[in-house]
């Protein structure tokens, strides 16, 4: 009889602060069932525990850095030191390579994203990991911490936007903008959140994602639709 496959599997990881080998866990792409998308792309899952966000940073046991295959493995200079000084020395080993909670994947995400920043890694790639984490609150219906994480990611994707570093990653100019303005829009400034749904429509011609474009149009009526209920 064959063995039943499991949708979680052990990959390896070799730190790139310690040279630490460990595991962690991922999720088998088969059994990744995607129900819906909200309006700023957080994917909901038929299953809880074949969510792929939950085990997307990986941690090293030993010396605590936290990182995502989206790292890349230069270190900018004394990033390293600053790492050692306020992750590794205050690190008690702990394991995260089992099957995970959504509590124990926001733990990693918090992580990550500590390490990201200390790293000076790409906006884009530290914007990615906040809102991971505000989707991972708005699927416990914590709106407080989703707000909050909303707002840091907000920050950085405007700091990916405004220095380029999206470009060459799988994040498309107009993914960016529109996610400006709609992370704008969800965080209640809603004239930036017409100014860049705006600048996304007005690009529909070189576009080459015509979803984006009809997403930014559609977020646009919405608001305008709201407007003019309340006057």
């Amino acid at each position: 009889m064959m063995a039943q496959l499991e949708p979680l599997y052990d990959k390896d990881y070799t730190c790139h602060l310690c040279g630490h080998t460990f595991s962690s866990k991922k999720v088998r792409s088969r059994f990744v069932k995607i129900i819906s998308f909200d309006t700023d792309f957080a994917p909901s899952y038929a299953s809880t525990s074949e969510n792929p966000n939950v085990y997307f940073v990986h941690v090293c046991p030993k010396c605590g850095f936290s990182f995502t295959d989206e790292f890349s493995s230069y270190f900018p200079p004394g990033t390293k030191e600053d790492l050692d000084k306020k992750v590794s020395s205050q690190w008690i080993p702990h394991e995260f390579s089992g099957e995970r909670s959504i509590e124990d994947a926001v733990k990693t995400y918090k992580l990550g994203s500590y390490c990201s920043v200390l790293k000076k890694e790409k906006h884009i790639v530290t914007a990615g990991l906040y809102i991971r984490t505000a989707w991972l609150y708005r699927s416990q219906k914590n709106m407080e911490q989703e707000s909050r994480f909303l707002k840091l990611a907000l920050h950085e994707y405007i700091e990916s936007y405004s220095t380029g570093d999206y470009k060459g990653t799988q994040v498309s100019e107009d993914r960016l903008m529109y996610l400006i303005g709609e992370l704008s829009r969800r965080t209640g400034n809603s004239q930036d959140a017409v100014r860049f749904f705006s600048k996304v429509i007005e690009r529909q011609k070189q576009s080459f994602e015509p979803n984006i474009t009809q997403m930014a149009k559609d977020r646009w009526q919405e608001m305008r639709a709201y407007q003019q209920q309340d006057n």
